[in-house]
């Protein structure tokens, strides 16, 4: 499912100006240490399952949802990698619509269901494994969580804070 039934609803109100929403992403890892990357069917970058979370959803199943739309694995999220923002994550999707997003970054095991890209956002589903990962070409936001996925640091990140007030 490309977007939401509450997504296009507030869409259908402020057409393709920035939308700021909160997203879920997922690093799963086969037994090799290989992290699984799906091909956008639309940009052709290479990307971790995820997407918006709904309404009411919790992050956590936010992401077994999407991680199963998107790839047909059932999962169950293991720990938090951290929660990720920044340029990057400022998108204009070929449609015209600009999003930024604050993604919650989970890793997780899979438990059910059989490798499958939906066809739909997901045109190829692979495992890859550092050095072929370095190769990719893989959207922005994908390489940030999915560099900090690979180094399977136990505490959770974000970038620090370096705001302060004006003087």
């Amino acid at each position: 499912m490309p977007i939401s039934d509450h997504l296009r609803a507030v869409r259908s109100k402020v057409g393709h100006d920035l939308l700021a929403t909160t997203a879920v992403s997922i690093s799963l890892f086969d037994d090799q240490g290989r992290i699984l990357l799906g091909r956008d069917a639309e940009t052709g970058h290479w990307t971790l399952p995820g997407g918006a979370i709904d309404p009411n959803e919790h992050p956590a199943d936010a992401a077994t949802r999407e991680c199963f739309e998107e790839t047909g694995l059932l999962v169950r999220p293991q720990r938090l990698l951290g929660v990720f923002g920044g340029p990057e994550f400022l998108i204009r999707y070929p449609n015209g619509d600009l999003t930024y997003y604050t993604v919650i970054a989970f890793e997780a095991a899979v438990i059910g269901g059989a490798l499958a890209a939906d066809g739909d956002e997901i045109a190829a589903l692979r495992f890859v494994d550092r050095t072929e990962w370095e190769a990719l070409d893989i959207s922005p936001s994908s390489r940030i969580i999915s560099r900090r996925a690979f180094e399977r640091d136990a505490v959770p990140y974000f970038a620090p804070a370096c705001w302060r007030p004006e003087s």
